[in-house]
């Protein structure tokens, strides 16, 4: 998986391949589908979300940033797969999943892969952020919003916070980072993707 699918197609960040050549993503799949858990593909979880192909969580990270020790707040927890991730590269995550169930597989997970330490799982909705915790230097967001969410960009670190996330419709969407400065949000369109939609408050607001 490292060497094919992530920098075989340019993933350069040397953190980010060893965190994904660590963490056990077969523990963050259905049973039945852990064959097939290093597929360059995404995989169906319960209540219709899904597991991000490899290299959609690579890249996404890549884009973040993020240092050792740093604090990051993860929307859309799903599996967990992501926050563990970002754990295995020192991170201090903060993930926040709407679905209680998925909240509570994600935390079974992350605990058996050895980050529980690193990780809190919280329930929610995760298109208002946590102004607890706000300013924060990292946020990713793991489902498409119809548009960048105005609490997150308000939520960002003002010197230099990133914000990564799929905007667009609901069967495609570009990702997009944004950089925060002072009063300035820079925004770059890293491409196309494909992601399950982000329900809430300042998301999409059906099932």
């Amino acid at each position: 998986m490292v060497e094919r699918q992530l920098r075989g197609r340019g993933i350069a960040d040397k953190r980010v391949l060893q965190a994904m050549g660590t963490v056990p993503r077969e523990l963050f799949v259905e049973p039945g589908m852990r064959r097939r858990a290093y597929d360059d593909a995404a995989l169906p979880i319960a209540f219709g979300q899904s597991i991000s192909q490899p290299y959609v969580v690579a890249r996404m990270v890549e884009l973040l940033e993020p240092m050792d020790g740093q604090r990051v707040l993860d929307i859309g927890t799903g599996s967990g797969y992501g926050a563990a991730v970002l754990a295995a590269m020192g991170c201090t995550v903060v993930s926040i999943e709407r679905h209680a169930r998925l909240a509570e597989g994600a935390r079974d997970r992350i605990r058996q892969a050895g980050y529980g330490d690193r990780v809190d799982v919280r329930i929610g909705d995760g298109t208002l952020g946590e102004p607890l915790g706000a300013p924060w230097p990292r946020i990713v967001v793991g489902a498409a919003a119809p548009r960048i969410p105005e609490t997150l960009r308000e939520q960002l670190d003002p010197d230099g916070g990133r914000l990564v996330l799929p905007v667009g419709g609901q069967f495609e969407q570009r990702l997009v980072l944004v950089v925060r400065q002072g009063s300035e949000w820079l925004e770059q369109d890293d491409g196309s993707v494909v992601f399950v939609p982000l329900i809430g408050a300042e998301g999409y607001r059906y099932d």
